[in-house]
């Protein structure tokens, strides 16, 4: 057990929370009680199409909404502006995000935009290397957002999303009030979604419970939502892998995802999701896929600084003491579930490597992680060492 801080800040976000089979039945009533009369509905083209997506808007019955044309991955300032000033003109009073974290960071970013005015870019954080950290303050109130999360990654509950900007850089933003205000679980429902990408999508929940540990920003209640997450990952992602049309196991692996963005709440990525951000910048590979990846080899890289919080992660994990340990168990976690392990199983070119290690240079993960980073050539390292 890690020793209490003498001082430490812990926020809760004001988010509601209903796990059951059949909840995306009840939107309605959920809109009704949350006083939301013309939501702006968004999602992913793979989850327009789905039955899923079908079912939520007759859930909607005679209630007037918007549907936003398809969010892609990663998303983009131009579509996060478009957007906006459509919000603004035509009157909404919310957002209803079902599917993946692009889903729910657009829904984020139109609400900041919409309450903050300006341009998006104008409320991004901005780190300068090696220790510049301007964070703009945000405080107009944001119109709430439902999540219906449809992976595994707890973008829904997050107080932070990225968007990428026309030059292929991931602008990050933070503000606790873009938390969503309801998020509707329903794991039957789930059961449409390829167990590949949950699994995969996973593995990122999982690196914010890693990373949640070892932040320089963080507090205990924080690692101890952490270590619990991590558990149930370990648990949850072979169930989901064996039995794909298992509702059951789909519940307990969003439970984990839900828990693992509660940990960003009051902790922040690092180094590997900053790597991560680059390479989805960069390539538009998954975040997910991404993630799967390159989880080992950020480990790897902090064991030194990071040697008691990854003693405890290993641990959660059921492997020997140390980072090596930990490492260890994630290997054979992406084994066991099938995630991919190289860089160029997911199609990151190897002469997309240099640029990919200079954008994460840039990268406000740096700013929190355990052990600073010198300079390109130890990202590229670690890229290598991926590929």
């Amino acid at each position: 057990m890690s020793t209490l801080p003498a001082a430490f800040t812990h926020r809760s976000p004001a988010t509601r929370l209903v796990l059951r089979d059949g909840v995306i039945d009840d939107l309605r009533t959920e809109l009704d009680a949350l006083g939301i009369a013309r939501p702006l509905v968004l999602g992913g083209a793979r989850t327009q199409r789905s039955a899923l997506f079908a079912r939520s808007i007759a859930a909607l019955g005679d209630l007037p909404h918007l549907l936003a044309e398809p969010v892609p991955a990663h998303s983009s300032v131009s579509l996060v502006e478009r957007l906006a000033a459509r919000g603004t003109a035509d009157g909404i009073d919310g957002f209803i995000a079902i599917g993946g974290g692009s889903a729910s960071d657009t829904a984020k970013a139109i609400a900041l935009l919409m309450a903050e005015g300006g341009r998006l870019a104008d409320h991004a954080i901005r780190f300068t290397p090696p220790a510049s950290l301007i964070a703009p303050r945000l405080a107009a109130p944001k119109l709430p957002i439902v999540a219906i999360p449809q992976t595994a990654s707890g973008a829904e509950v997050t107080v932070s999303l990225g968007v990428r900007d026309g030059d292929g850089a991931k602008l990050l933003f933070t503000d606790i009030q873009l938390a969503a205000r309801l998020v509707l679980i329903d794991p039957l429902a789930n059961l449409e979604v390829p167990a590949a990408l949950m699994c995969a999508t996973g593995m990122n929940g999982l690196a914010h419970c890693i990373e949640g540990l070892y932040s320089l920003e963080r507090s205990p209640l924080a690692e101890t939502l952490a270590l619990d997450a991590m558990a149930r990952f370990a648990r949850a992602l072979p169930a989901v892998h064996r039995e794909p049309r298992d509702a059951a196991a789909r519940a307990a692996l969003l439970y984990a995802a839900h828990l693992s963005g509660l940990v960003l709440v009051n902790a922040r990525t690092c180094l590997h999701h900053a790597i991560c951000h680059a390479i989805g910048s960069v390539t538009g590979v998954g975040h997910g896929d991404a993630n799967a990846v390159m989880l080992p080899h950020a480990i790897a890289f902090n064991a030194g600084a990071a040697a008691e919080p990854l003693t405890r992660a290993a641990m959660m994990l059921g492997a020997g003491e140390g980072a090596g340990g930990l490492a260890n168990a994630v290997r054979a976690l992406q084994a066991a579930i099938g995630v991919p392990t190289r860089l160029r199983d997911i199609d990151v070119p190897r002469e997309a490597l240099d640029r990919i290690a200079a954008k994460t240079m840039r990268e406000r993960g740096l700013y929190y992680n355990p052990r600073p980073v010198a300079d390109e050539s130890e990202i590229r390292a670690l890229l290598d060492a991926a590929y």
